[in-house]
């Protein structure tokens, strides 16, 4: 309950322009889901289920609105090139970590903990195939690091 209060102050408190995306002021339905394992450099596979946001709509809400991610969850965007990926927290009412994933599976770069409702860019630093966005703080937990690797069709592997 205090969180929730704690987010409708943000909420009110937030620039209008902030608050608002056309036409978006709530959670987009759960799209589909597949298996991804990240792979890390000392031989652990971690499991998630991550929802695929692969259309251009899709990706721009993201994640918004979402009150909470499960620690073994996500959602992986796939760019459908390399490029440099910029993401931005706004109506993301969760922190994320977010990883930036290459062309090959390779994560590229980890920004954790991310603010919620922000409007700051949070860039990938170089060209990269997939972000991933995941649960604030998940990638310290698991100490998910740069040079791990993610397992998924997407990267031509399997989880």
């Amino acid at each position: 309950m205090m969180f929730r209060r704690a987010i409708l102050a943000v909420l009110v408190a937030a620039p209008a322009a902030a608050r608002a995306q056309p036409g978006v002021d709530q959670p987009q339905a759960r799209l589909p889901t597949e298996p991804m394992v990240i792979l890390t450099r000392d031989g652990r596979r971690l499991p998630f289920t991550v929802e695929m946001a692969v259309r251009p709509e899709q990706q721009m809400i993201g994640l918004m609105f979402r009150p909470d991610v499960k620690p073994d969850e996500g959602m992986l965007f796939d760019w459908g090139t390399p490029r440099e990926s910029s993401m931005w927290m706004r109506n993301t009412i969760s922190s994320l970590d977010m990883v930036f994933i290459a062309a090959d599976g390779r994560i590229h770069r980890i920004a954790e903990r991310t603010v919620p409702l922000s409007l700051a860019t949070v860039s990938s630093g170089g060209p990269v195939r997939a972000t991933l966005e995941l649960r604030a703080g998940i990638t310290e937990q698991l100490d998910i690091r740069a040079g791990d690797r993610v397992l998924h069709p997407l990267f031509g592997t399997s989880p």
